[in-house]
């Protein structure tokens, strides 16, 4: 191979900075300042609070990236792209988990080394429940958090509502619901749709606002409960989107269980997840996942269609089959 070039390697050292520069972006709310059109290095700089050191190179950074743009006269402004979905004030604002990124999970990843040689998380809010009910004890985390999953959730939501075939069922239930992107989703596509969102008893102020604000409550509630001492509300269709990866096998088993003991005889289960492939390969977002989890949690871990399938027949599912939804989100569905 002498034709070899280490760049790629280089590259991939260097993501780091890719990544804190859009995340730190983010935070400072530049795409929400550019709102408003084109502003100038100096207005710009203002308007965010830069010092001058580093704002030039920080903003040209961004231009290179590609998340803006500079035009001859030295005017910012947003890229289609980062107008449409890094913009607070859109309701396509996907910038709700890059906050979530970069408060609680980037500073974490400094701690791999130790969790791969301990297998124990570096996360000090982890815990045998996953530190959901300790978070839960703070409003302003609470609403972080369920705009966080809002916001990952809406693509695979909208993706949802046309994947699946909803016109044959009645009611649905949504298992960690959040602030109810889902059930808000398909309730407002499937108008003959009843939806509930199953998720620990703090979220539910959070959750009925943002169902009020979607005029939707007349056919989506909260339901209030811990999936591992509580039953699970009965519908005819269970979702369970991206929770399983939190639990180790136990935890998972004992989730899928509960929601084949919730539908009735002919129920259906949809788990929906960023899936590793069957041959550990090629999905490396989902293998890293899988090391967030490491990182983060006792014992969560992502898994491929071939582990989900595994533990649905062990609980009783049939006839299990596998659709993408997302460029990143695969769904497994299940029957009782």
């Amino acid at each position: 191979m002498t034709n070899a070039s280490p760049d790629r390697l280089v590259d991939i050292a260097y993501a780091y900075r890719e990544s804190k520069a859009l995340l730190t972006a983010v935070e400072l709310g530049v795409f929400t300042v550019l709102a408003g059109g084109g502003l100038s290095l100096e207005a710009l700089s203002g308007r965010l609070g830069l010092h001058g050191r580093g704002a030039r190179d920080f903003l040209d950074a961004l231009v290179a990236l590609g998340v803006l743009d500079r035009d001859e006269g030295g005017q910012y402004r947003n890229t289609p792209e980062a107008a449409r979905f890094l913009d607070r004030g859109r309701d396509t604002y996907i910038g709700a988990e890059m906050e979530f990124i970069n408060a609680h999970l980037y500073g974490h990843w400094n701690g791999l080394t130790t969790a791969l040689r301990t297998g124990q998380p570096v996360n000090p809010m982890a815990t045998a429940e996953g530190g959901y009910k300790r978070r839960y004890t703070r409003p302003a985390e609470v609403m972080r958090f369920a705009r966080a999953m809002t916001a990952a959730t809406r693509p695979v939501a909208r993706a949802l509502a046309s994947a699946f075939a909803w016109s044959d069922h009645r009611t649905m239930a949504d298992v960690g619901s959040g602030q109810g992107c889902l059930p808000v989703e398909l309730a407002r596509q499937h108008p003959h749709l009843r939806c509930v969102g199953f998720d620990l008893a703090p979220m539910q102020a959070v959750f009925d606002r943002y169902v009020a604000d979607h005029g939707l409550a007349d056919r989506v509630r909260f339901s209030p409960g811990d999936f591992f001492e509580d039953p699970l509300p009965g519908a005819d269709v269970i979702v369970i989107g991206r929770v399983l990866h939190n639990w180790d096998t136990p935890g998972k088993v004992a989730i899928l269980r509960k929601a084949y003991d919730a539908l009735p005889e002919g129920g259906t289960v949809i788990v929906y997840e960023r899936l590793i492939d069957d041959e550990r390969r090629r999905e490396a977002r989902a293998l890293l996942s899988s090391l967030n989890m490491l990182v983060m949690t006792p014992g969560g871990f992502d898994f491929s269609a071939a582990d989900c399938i595994g533990w649905m027949g062990q609980v009783g599912f049939r006839g299990a089959r596998v659709s993408p939804l997302t460029a990143d989100q695969t769904m497994v569905v299940g029957f009782r």
